[in-house]
């Protein structure tokens, strides 16, 4: 069965959109297991701070199927999509990886371009999955995160049994 790998942002009411979105996802995909969340500034424009984590799990969905869910829980949670590629969201969700495929299409576009652009996608990512190497690259998620340039990656982890008691009191 593929392993598949989602990023999850929010920076509109925050714990309560990313944990209804984990809420969502384990109903409609099981297991999960997620990463660390780390609180990072915006990107790209002026704007509140985003909470991030990545997750997996195992599917026997295909990618294009993961993908539509995707859009449409963050449809459920309220997510306006405009033209600016940087703006403020209540809740994005990325189809990261799907096992060690490598998808370029109109629709999709695995693995994803974020994991080698941004600390707040690669950080999480190489914490759940240190040894699993990136399908183009072909090294590992850890060693990518050790020479990635942190200069402008602004992030930090939050404490994640304080967080996860968070996240239960705003559910």
């Amino acid at each position: 069965m593929p392993l598949c790998f989602i990023s999850i942002g929010s920076n509109i009411n925050r714990e309560h959109n990313i944990s209804s979105a984990l809420e969502v996802l384990q109903c409609k995909f099981g297991s999960l297991t997620y990463s660390s969340v780390y609180e990072s500034d915006s990107v790209g424009f002026s704007g509140d701070a985003f909470l991030n984590l990545v997750i997996s799990f195992y599917s026997d969905h295909d990618p294009v199927h993961i993908a539509m869910q995707l859009k449409n829980i963050e449809a459920e949670h309220e997510r306006v999509r405009t033209k600016e590629k940087f703006s403020s969201r209540t809740l994005d969700l990325d189809l990261l990886l799907y096992d060690e495929k490598i998808i370029s299409t109109e629709a999709l576009s695995i693995p994803h371009d974020d994991i080698l652009n941004y600390a707040f996608v690669l950080e999480p990512l190489a914490e759940i999955a240190p040894d699993k190497h990136h399908p183009i690259k072909n090294v590992c998620y850890q060693k990518l995160w050790q020479e990635f340039d942190k200069s402008k990656a602004a992030q930090q982890k939050i404490d994640h049994l304080a967080y996860t008691k968070s996240l239960a009191e705003h559910s």
